[in-house]
């Protein structure tokens, strides 16, 4: 569950076809509008 994975760290990294894509503290990732579209459904 990334919300989860997101709660337990300081930082993480979302990748796309092998590449670091996007990187940053938990809270920032969290927040991110892509991010909350394509792996949180919200």
């Amino acid at each position: 569950d990334v919300l989860v994975a997101l709660e337990a760290a300081d930082r993480g990294y979302v990748l796309e076809s092998g590449r670091v894509v996007l990187s940053g503290s938990s809270e920032r990732l969290r927040d991110d509008p892509g991010v909350r579209k394509a792996y949180l459904g919200v």
